[in-house]
């Protein structure tokens, strides 16, 4: 994060359609460092009028809510708001949840029995961004992309080329993000600028389709460019 964000509170929208499970959230939030709550929400279509209105910088977005749900809302505010991130906060864990969710542009994913420090932790992340998933959620998505989905067979005579024309470089660089590494830990380990290691991830974003951190992670797993940590 910048000197600024540093000082300033994170500004945070709820959404959430359950109100008791809604205003706890939002009283927890009130008690934690570094977090100012500007709106909550009580459906998908809501969430993205207010962050229309009040430009948060997180939104804490539940996934199961009437008219628009979690994962719409987030991919509208993603296309629409590109400067709000996305945090779920929600009961579900299970991959039909987890996957949609990353896809539709959310860069955290936290379930309900979170912690007031982990989900500011989450917050942090993904304003400084990295992915901010909790151990659990981090878990089952290395477990479910650990086997890589297979290569095409080039033509009869044609080498097997890095996937997506990725260089060497923005491969090492995407290894590294898959390893949890932020950009200056990635700039000291390969001896380059952060400006440098920005470039990279910018050409690898470009390239592959992919538009956050927690998607590269994904999609280092699918490719067997990294392997999930043992233990």
């Amino acid at each position: 994060m910048t000197e600024e964000s540093e000082t300033k509170p994170a500004r945070v929208v709820v959404a959430d359609d359950q109100t008791i499970v809604r205003e706890g959230i939002v009283m927890l939030l009130g008690l934690l460092p570094g977090i100012e709550v500007v709106g909550a929400a009580g459906d998908g279509d809501e969430a993205v009028r207010l962050v229309g209105e009040l430009a948060p910088d997180v939104v804490l977005m539940d996934l199961r809510m009437p008219r628009c749900d979690g994962v719409e809302a987030t991919r509208r505010i993603r296309a629409e708001h590109p400067g709000t991130q996305v945090v779920v906060l929600t009961t579900f864990g299970d991959d039909e949840s987890l996957f949609p969710a990353l896809r539709a542009g959310a860069r955290g994913y936290l379930t309900k029995d979170a912690g007031g420090d982990e989900i500011v932790r989450a917050v942090q992340d993904v304003l400084s961004g990295d992915a901010g998933l909790s151990p659990g959620v981090q878990r089952r998505l290395l477990e479910h992309l650990s086997a890589p989905e297979p290569e095409p067979k080039a033509p009869v005579g044609q080498p097997v080329g890095p996937p997506d024309g990725l260089t060497a470089r923005e491969i090492e660089v995407l290894v590294l993000i898959a390893g949890g590494l932020s950009n200056q830990e990635i700039a000291r380990q390969l001896q380059v600028s952060t400006a440098t290691v920005k470039t990279h991830i910018n050409n690898m974003f470009t390239k592959t389709g992919l538009n956050d951190r927690a998607q590269a992670v994904l999609y280092a797993f699918r490719k067997g460019l990294a392997r999930p940590p043992v233990g």
